[in-house]
């Protein structure tokens, strides 16, 4: 759990996968959607650890599943973490557990206590947002379900620490 203290000052939110195609941009969509019905204002943006994808639109499932909850993937591009991100971001969030790892391998140790799971908001079994790249149309809806009730659920208490 992060303190409220700390989240109290954040003020930017970086979220990483693998190619940022399809988990890390519906994130970024799905919290851009949260910052704006809670009144928030953050930069938003998302990345991935790899650079295979650099330049490309999200994924067409991703957006197509997003797109029917009313998400906007608009100018989004697929982009390899940059060192200075780890410096620029307040809380940097991964989809799993590899993400973690190789972001934690890369970043400057004076920053790694920014680095966390995109699931670590909400209690429940699943601490991973599935990767639905190589799966069916259901893998993108589950993906989008994950990361609304979680990133709800920060969106909430970055409003809560900034009133405590």
């Amino acid at each position: 759990m992060i303190d409220n203290a700390y989240l109290a000052k954040v003020s930017s939110v970086l979220f990483v996968c693998m190619g940022n195609i399809c988990r890390s941009p519906t994130a970024e969509a799905v919290f851009k959607q949260q910052v704006k019905l809670h009144g928030l204002s953050l930069r938003v943006d998302s990345a991935g650890t790899i650079a295979y994808h650099k330049g490309n639109p999200p994924d067409s499932r991703s957006v197509a599943a997003g797109t029917k909850r009313g998400l906007d993937f608009s100018g989004m591009k697929a982009r390899q973490v940059r060192e200075d991100d780890f410096e620029q971001f307040d809380l940097i969030l991964a989809a799993d557990n590899d993400n973690v790892h190789d972001l934690r391998e890369r970043c400057p140790a004076q920053y790694r206590y920014k680095i966390h799971l995109i699931l670590d908001f909400t209690p429940g079994d699943v601490a991973e947002v599935p990767d639905p790249y190589y799966g069916g149309e259901r893998g993108f809806e589950q993906v989008i379900d994950l990361l609304e009730t979680s990133l709800a659920a920060l969106a909430t208490q970055l409003v809560s620490a900034r009133v405590s």
